[in-house]
């Protein structure tokens, strides 16, 4: 069972991270809970989060986007804030980080580490294990290692048990929070190993296992123990990126294959898809119900329909299509005369080639983003910190958008200003 947090929800891109009052994107407690016949139970609860840092990544049509990490003053206050209420829940706790430790996660994972030990809270342990170069050439089974590593806190943590009179025998008095970048497809695999770890205990606590004996040797409720895992990596993925989770070929059979593989490299291109094109909206209906935006009147709903964009970038991608259409045209279609169609392709050619590259220098301005809770302060921070390539230049109407909302004038570039006005922080001026 899973529970998700209302707090920072929302679609794979738009939520990374934390925000100033310690909450983090993509946070879920997940419990397994183990029934008897004679209705005894016990339950190991894990959780898991976005690395509680400010960072982003910044869609642009590339297939992978702009790592930013933001060296914002109120970072380690707000981990603070973030530790502090998981420790007062939960109990203490075991931070497992998955992501690599070279390329393109380098950065994130050494501003985790350096905010941990900045923080520096006595029940909280940090453990990195650098998950593809452990596991690399499918070698799965080395998450065992990971296992051994955090063996003495998981015992020491324990599990929830309580008798069917209702007595309880045992408390849980910590838990593991695990971590990769979105926290899906690295994290479920750990948090499947942890949970069948957990389980051999469990059921030898209420006598259904003897000494010495495993799960593992009974195949028929190990093929409902790793399905059962696999489901519930679907339900949580398919909330966050719109798609089912990647490697749950290994959580549902045990291990790799390249059928898996090969299904997880249709699941990426869905997610790639679904990211940059559709997700804007999706994040909208987020925000609209968890109620992190609250419409305050009828021009709230006019940021949806309204486009700021300037006209000439809003047609590019329509002049890209009509001349892929002309050059197929060119073709297919029967030729009425003899005239040489050499200068016909070139141009449309030439026209293609140059909207296509306009389109790609000016990815950002593509990418279906949200528009009730706009991310302009994430796209376009030049703050302190790390980013892998050249923050983009603000766009000239969001900059005279910015100054007229300073200076408490209306903009129809900017009509989200709109809801300023109405909540009372911006006064109308003529």
């Amino acid at each position: 069972m899973s529970r998700r947090s209302r707090f920072r929800a929302g679609a794979r891109y738009f939520t990374r991270g934390i925000d100033v009052e310690g909450q983090v994107g993509n946070y879920n407690e997940s419990e397994q809970i183990v029934i008897t016949e004679n209705s005894s139970k016990t339950a190991f609860v894990q959780t898991r989060g976005s690395i509680p840092l400010f960072w982003a990544e910044v869609n642009n049509l590339r297939y992978i986007p702009d790592m930013q990490v933001m060296e914002r003053p109120d970072a380690i206050p707000a981990l603070r804030l973030h530790l502090e209420e998981q420790v007062a829940l939960y109990g203490s706790q075991s931070l497992v980080n998955l992501v690599n430790s070279k390329g393109h996660e380098q950065q994130v994972k050494e501003a985790y580490e350096r905010n941990v030990k900045t923080v520096a809270l006595p029940s909280v342990q940090y453990h990195h294990f650098d998950f593809h170069k452990e596991c690399r050439h499918m070698r799965w089974d080395r998450i065992s290692i990971l296992i051994d590593q955090l063996e003495p806190e998981l015992e020491e943590k324990g599990f929830f048990h309580v008798t069917a009179a209702g007595g309880v025998q045992k408390w849980q008095l910590g838990v593991v929070r695990t971590n990769c970048m979105d926290n899906l497809d690295r994290t479920n695999v750990v948090q499947s190993a942890l949970a069948k770890w957990s389980l051999n205990r469990q059921l030898r606590e209420l006598g259904v296992l003897s000494d010495g004996e495993t799960v593992d040797q009974h195949e028929p409720f190990m093929v409902l123990f790793r399905n059962m895992w696999a489901d519930h990596a679907d339900a949580i993925s398919k909330a966050y990126s719109g798609t089912g989770a990647l490697k749950t070929d290994f959580t549902r059979t045990g291990k790799r294959t390249r059928l898996g593989a090969l299904r997880d490299g249709t699941n990426s291109a869905m997610r790639y898809l679904k990211n940059n094109y559709f997700d804007g909206p999706r994040q909208d209906a987020f925000d609209l119900f968890t109620g992190a935006w609250v419409p305050r009147g009828p021009s709230s709903a006019y940021a949806l329909f309204f486009d700021p964009r300037p006209l000439h970038t809003r047609a590019m991608p329509y002049i890209m299509s009509f001349a892929i259409f002309m050059i197929l045209a060119g073709l297919t279609l029967p030729r009425s005369s003899d005239y040489s169609l050499q200068y016909y392709f070139v141009f449309w050619i030439l026209i293609a080639t140059a909207t296509w590259a306009y389109i790609r220098a000016h990815g950002v301005e593509y990418v279906s983003w949200p528009r009730l809770r706009r991310l302009d302060e994430v796209i376009y921070y030049n703050g302190p910190g790390f980013r892998s390539r050249k923050a983009p230049k603000a766009p000239t109407y969001l900059q005279v958008a910015s100054s007229a909302a300073q200076r408490g004038r209306l903009t129809s570039a900017r009509p989200y200003h709109l809801d300023e006005v109405e909540l009372g922080t911006n006064k109308r001026t003529e």
